[in-house]
This record gives structure tokens, sequence and C-alpha cells, in this order.
């Protein structure tokens, strides 16, 4: 399957109340109140926000002002426009600038449930098959089953690992999985961390904690920490991204399981509130469905072109 219609494919379900609200604007001769509303509810119900809902309505009112006979696939367009000028800057390549015999430290930050681990082992696949050396770290010692969960993916995938045993400071095994990873030559040590309510102050400290451990080994670790969001919360996620932000400082988004019940405006609404970029979605349940987040095929997935026209 080609990454656009990963993207069609995960997205689906998510799109398919904003996707079917323009398509009814094809049988419409022009524009009144009543459809503005529709589209104004699709929005909503898309996890948009508030923000970005009003800003789309107010381009195309203003649109329908200068030309009253505006087609299905114009308004489309506008919906379109205004969203990729949000979105400018969302978009990152996860570049790697290793230093020699010096891994870089990914850090991958969230509740319980948002997708920390199989990210964290689908990441370390995709970046083993291009040519580099990833080491795991299991730094999620609060739960047993994340530590399993994640030796069970790195067995299957065949990537290397560093654990502790269950209660065990996950500082330290960040610690060791930095070592090994610096005394193997890896390129990049992914930290998958406690996964804990984002209001929880022992999570918070931590992470703090992880964090200038990490430091004292290289003061620039750790080089990345993404924020991993279950898509399905919708704008709750926005409360999540804005704690951790403040407590831990991100450097970047993943946000998963955009195959499922959620509705793909969060991407949107939490970008708008963070400028944090987006490196990766997931958009299903095997490895290579953790995708690079682009724009474009994203706007093509929620926002396809309604082919039929408005009727003069």
């Amino acid at each position: 399957m080609g990454i656009f219609s990963k993207f069609q494919k995960g997205f689906k379900k998510g799109a398919s109340v904003l996707q079917g609200a323009f398509a009814s604007l094809s049988g419409k001769s022009r524009l009144d109140e009543d459809t503005l509303l529709d589209l104004e509810e699709a929005f909503y119900g898309s996890d948009f926000g508030v923000e970005t809902t009003e800003d789309i309505l107010n381009s195309i009112r203003e649109a329908h002002k200068n030309d009253k006979m505006l087609r299905a696939e114009g308004v489309g367009e506008i919906a379109r426009s205004v969203l990729k000028n949000i979105l400018t800057g969302s978009e990152r390549e996860f570049v790697l600038k290793k230093v020699k015999n010096s891994p870089e430290v990914l850090c991958l930050i969230g509740v319980n449930g948002s997708g920390k681990t199989t990210t964290s082992a689908k990441l370390g696949y995709q970046l083993k098959s291009s040519g580099r050396k990833v080491l795991l770290g299991a730094c999620d010692t609060f739960r047993a089953a994340a530590t399993e969960q994640l030796k069970a993916w790195a067995n299957r995938l065949e990537l290397e690992i560093v654990s502790g045993h269950h209660g065990s400071d996950s500082a330290a095994v960040a610690f060791d999985a930095y070592s090994a990873g610096e005394s193997r030559d890896c390129d990049l040590v992914i930290i998958d961390t406690a996964g804990r309510l984002h209001v929880k102050e022992g999570l918070m400290d931590e992470l703090a904690k992880m964090k200038r451990v990490l430091g004292k080994r290289d003061e620039r670790a750790p080089h990345h920490s993404w924020l991993v969001i279950d898509g399905s919360t919708g704008t709750n996620g926005i409360e999540q991204a804005r704690v951790f932000h403040e407590k831990f400082g991100l450097t970047g988004l993943v946000v998963t399981k955009l195959d499922g019940t959620a509705k793909g405006g969060v991407l949107v609404a939490i970008y708008r509130e963070l400028k944090l970029p987006i490196y990766f979605i997931g958009l299903g349940e095997s490895p290579d469905d953790l995708q690079p987040f682009s724009v474009d095929q994203y706007l093509d997935s929620i926002l396809p072109k309604v082919e039929l026209e408005m009727s003069k």
C-alpha cells in the first residue's frame, strides 16, 4: 500500500462526517445559512477547535459575499487554504546529527494508552531498516507490562534493548541505555518513558530526574522530546500537550491511533496551540503504518476535492 493510500485508509472513519458535509454542497444552487451551519457543525465534530472552525467559516462567508454562485469545490479549496496556512511549519523531517561515539537520545512522553511503547518499537524498526543503529530503553518501570511489551516488540523486530526490573529507578535505566548506546556506537537511543496521568507530580518529577541524568552524560540530551498523543482523545490532547510542554520542554509530536475513531482535526488544534512540529502519525498496527506527517497528504485525505459541482 502506498503512503497516500495509508493516509486515506487511516483517516477514512474520522473524515467521513466532514467529507459528507462537503459532498452535500453539490446539490445546492447556492450557499445559505443552514448550509454554513452544517459545515460549522462538521468542523466542530471533527475536533478542529473553535478558532480554526471560525477561521474557515469566516473565509467561506467572505468569499460568498464576492461570489454568490460559489461552487462546492471552491468551498473545499477555501477550507484547504485556511488549514494549510495554519499548518505552516508543522511538517518536519526527523534528521539525526550524531556526533562520533555519542548517540542522540529521543524521549517519548505521554499518558498510558497513547501508544508510546509501540511507537518506540515502530520508529526503531524504521530507522534500523534505513541503516541506522538504534537501541531501545524500557524506562516505564512503573508498569511491568510496558517493559514486557517493549521486549516483545524488540524481539519481534530484532532491536537492541536495555531494561530494568519492575519498580526500578527509570532514570537509572535511561543512564544504562545511554551507556549501552554509546559503547555500541548507536545512532539513536529511544527512551520509552512512564505514562501515568500528566497531572501527577510524581511523574513530572521522574521525567525531570531522567532529563538531569541524561544531561550528565551529554549536555544536549535528550536531543528530542516528543509527546505521543492518542488522536481519538480529541481536543483533550491539547491539555496534555500544554502540561508536558511546560514541564519537560517538548520538541515535537507523534499522533497515534488515527485509524480508529479519531476525527483528525485534533492535529490542527494541537499544532495551532503549541506550534510543535508533527513528526509522525500512526495509521495502523503494523510497523510501516507509522508514517512521517505530510500536510498535503493529510489535507487530501480529509478534504478530497469535490468533483460534483453546484448547479447554477
